[in-house]
């Protein structure tokens, strides 16, 4: 398996970002929707990601009900002085949640705005957030207004930059017009397309990064998953249509196209499919930022040995045609969440 030892290198994410690591590290799957975790384990692993020089973390207030921000805030309190002082975090926030788990919508009204970012602020032990960006757009109330909240946090230095997540060109444009616009956070991968029509050329247009999540497909392009594998209880993956009946033999039947591919080269399934993505930015202009969900240092490692997988026109023709665009079985969330995302409208 292909690792790397050298530092990790990095980009701007925009045109009006921040510098950063151009993988980083998404730290979803350490509180919530995958299962149990080890707490050690998800502190060592940023820990690692921090001193290899993975700069940015990914976050959101909602998930573990605040958990992953707690979770974050000791990892960066027991991380060198130096790696501390580099790390930057994006924040997502607005989504609404029950006692029991469940999701009851979002909510983008500038009071709620501000007051997710304070509790954020304290569960994070920090003064400010890097970049902050509402989850996915309320339907009740105008980005506009949205954007305009998160916009006075940045005048009061609350915040640094503005991000957005899961948004279609339109709503991309309109949040624009209001302030400046770091990054748009949204699913990318080699099973994940649909951005490249409509919502990348707009982001580009706009000087607007992306920062891919989803890379590996939830990690059912990782190489790893098998069609036996027993998921816990409440793993998102078990009602996700991609790992369900025949559409997750028809996914893993492209996985095992891309794993020749892989191995002819010498290097992992994963670490090929997220080569691919930093392959779309090196080709398209060094505006995408893949975030790696590793839960494990392992993982971690072997997503970091990414960054030293060469994908030249024949690699990349190779594996248009063993895994072309829209050729994943199932849809990419449940219907209902489907229905969330403004980006698929």
């Amino acid at each position: 398996m292909t690792t790397t030892s050298r530092p990790v290198p990095t980009r701007r994410l925009g045109a009006t970002g921040p510098e950063v690591s151009v993988l980083g590290l998404g730290c979803m799957g350490m509180s919530a929707l995958y299962g149990e975790s080890d707490r050690a384990e998800s502190i060592a692993t940023i820990h690692a990601a921090l001193d290899a020089g993975v700069t940015l973390l990914d976050t959101g207030d909602f998930y573990g009900m605040g958990h992953n921000e707690l979770l974050i805030q000791e990892a960066l309190r027991t991380a060198p002085t130096a790696a501390r002082e580099q790390a930057l975090t994006s924040v997502k926030f607005g989504a609404l949640r029950t006692v029991e788990g469940g999701f009851t919508g979002y909510d983008g009204r500038p009071a709620a705005v501000k007051n997710f970012a304070a509790y954020s602020l304290q569960r994070l032990g920090t003064d400010h957030i890097d970049i902050y960006r509402i989850a996915r757009v309320d339907s009740d109330v105008p980005i506009e207004e949205t954007v305009g909240a998160i916009a006075e946090l940045v005048e009061a230095g609350h915040v640094r930059h503005i991000g957005l997540s899961e948004v279609g060109a339109d709503t991309l444009r309109r949040a624009a017009a209001v302030a400046p616009i770091s990054d748009l956070q949204i699913e990318y991968s080699l099973i994940s397309r649909s951005i490249e029509e409509k919502i990348l050329p707009t982001a580009r247009e706009l000087g607007i990064g992306v920062t891919a999540y989803g890379v590996l497909s939830r990690g059912l392009i990782s190489g790893h998953f098998t069609r036996d594998r027993e998921l816990a209880a409440g793993d998102f993956r078990g009602m996700s249509p991609r790992f369900q009946g025949e559409n997750l033999q028809r996914n893993l039947d492209l996985v095992e196209r891309l794993r020749a591919l892989a191995e002819a080269k010498g290097v992992t399934v994963a670490q090929t499919a997220i080569a691919w993505v930093l392959a779309q930015a090196e080709r398209q202009g060094t505006d995408i930022v893949p975030l790696v969900g590793a839960r494990r240092t392992d993982r971690l490692a072997e997503a970091l040995g990414a960054l030293d997988v060469t994908l030249d026109a024949a690699d990349l023709a190779a594996i248009e045609e063993a895994v072309p665009a829209g050729s994943a079985a199932g849809e990419r969330y449940p219907a209902a969440q489907m229905a969330h995302l403004d980006s698929e409208h």
